[in-house]
């Protein structure tokens, strides 16, 4: 065989294996946003997928047991049994009636398992209801 087509067929097999990585790569970190409303349309699909879920903190769902915190994400009158079990520690902001997002599997049970949590109080950094926005101005 001719030099050139050894190299050709090696820079082929070289850049095929690099494709067959990427696409394997990206079907593994795809992750897909829903909200307990979408989740719950899903069905038997969501347990296959790697999801993120918004949702809010029912009141008084949050217990910790050591590392471990199990919650309710709420959306209306739909809701969804949490359990974060991780060594990072939990946002400042995650607490009764805040907003968030768990990053996980729903299992077999219908307790979604997260892996990371995220959580936002929207309220912290909205103006006050009839609060105006003070401004200070120059007049010169």
């Amino acid at each position: 065989m001719k030099p050139y087509v050894k190299f050709g067929l090696l820079i082929t097999v070289i850049l095929g294996t690099l494709a067959w990585l990427a696409a394997g790569g990206i079907s593994e970190t795809k992750t897909y946003y829903k909200t307990v409303a979408e989740l719950k349309e899903m069905g038997d699909d969501a347990h296959t997928k790697r999801l993120r879920v918004a949702g809010d903190v029912a009141e008084g769902s949050i217990q910790r047991d050591g590392r471990r915190v199990s919650f309710v994400l709420k959306q209306e009158a739909l809701t969804i049994p949490v359990i974060y079990d991780s060594i990072e520690p939990l946002p400042d902001t995650f607490r009764d009636g805040a907003q968030a997002v768990a990053d996980g599997k729903i299992g077999a049970d219908g307790v979604f398992h997260a892996s990371k949590i995220q959580a936002k109080c929207a309220s912290k950094y909205e103006a006050k209801p009839g609060e105006v926005n003070k401004q200070v101005t120059k007049t010169t």
